[in-house]
């Protein structure tokens, strides 16, 4: 069974695990929601069995499993000791973006009861702390704060179709300080140190992806200086997580608000590793967000 024929899904409350469950089940997963983990390993062995007629499986753990949840860890460690592979799918959001969801749908947080104050922001806190060292272990880490429901579907159905045998999967992701960093990026360029198009009055509409913001920014030579050392970073360091086995890298590159300098080196950055083999797919996580304010 490949391993991505057994997902776990899990991650903090209101982020779309259940929209996650339905996207798999659209592709042909059979799911379970609200398994206690100590259960995981018997479920596994029998999709796992010769007799099975259950092709791929997928299952939600979190906190309202309530102390059972904290079994999780043994859980995966049983998988492991019988051979079983395993996929862990990871869904977070900004603590705003989960307020909001939770007030919207006027449900209470899980672990509102383990609070005496009852506080989101305090329940929230304790969820991320417990779920500290299941996120070490994910395979996938989709942060949902910016992504639409198709947007989301997109993402995940992206990675479900990835051949685990392709070279590692690169995301390059433009950004806006001002919007918050992205939670799952593993590296982070700053660029807000590149001449700045927004404080040119005919350039300030148009954005990082058109040729007249690239044009002004590379008449700067800090600009190709900037670009070839990033590059040579990551030439230096794709190879090495590819030779650890690492199945995904995502990148991040932000300036102030992610609408020009920032999309400008993440569109160039995505293009120059695709070129050198890379699986490479690249997002403007806040082009279009300083207009639609």
């Amino acid at each position: 069974m490949n391993s991505k024929d057994f997902i776990i899904v899990t991650g903090l409350s209101g982020a779309g695990k259940s929209l996650a469950a339905d996207v798999l089940e659209d592709l042909g997963y059979f799911c379970v929601d609200n398994l206690p983990p100590l259960l995981i390993p018997k479920f596994a062995e029998l999709v796992a069995g010769s007799s099975s007629e259950i092709q791929k499986a997928a299952l939600v753990s979190d906190v309202r499993g309530g102390r059972f949840f904290d079994h999780l860890l043994q859980a995966l460690e049983s998988l492991e000791r019988m051979g079983i592979k395993y996929e862990i799918l990871y869904l977070e959001a900004s603590d705003e973006v989960l307020i909001k969801r939770y007030k919207e749908s006027r449900r209470r947080h899980p672990l509102a009861s383990a609070i005496e104050s009852g506080s989101i922001v305090q329940s929230l806190e304790l969820e991320r702390a417990k779920l500290w060292s299941i996120k070490e272990r994910a395979s996938k880490v989709i942060d949902t704060s910016a992504l639409s429901t198709s947007g989301f579907k997109e993402v995940l159905s992206n990675w479900l179709e990835k051949d685990q045998s392709e070279r590692m999967a690169v995301s390059v992701v433009s950004f806006g300080y001002k919007y918050g960093l992205p939670l799952d990026a593993d590296l982070v360029f700053d660029v807000r140190f590149l001449p700045n198009p927004y404080w040119v009055e005919e350039l300030r509409p148009h954005n990082g992806t058109e040729k007249v913001i690239e044009d002004y920014l590379r008449s700067y030579p800090i600009t190709a200086d900037a670009l070839e050392r990033i590059g040579e970073f990551c030439r230096f360091l794709l190879p090495n997580y590819v030779a650890e086995g690492k199945a995904q890298l995502r990148i991040a590159v932000g300036c102030t608000g992610g609408e020009h300098r920032s999309v400008f080196v993440a569109k160039w950055l995505g293009e120059t590793l695709a070129e050198e083999g890379y699986s490479c797919r690249i997002e403007h996580r806040d082009l279009g967000r300083r207009s639609s304010r």
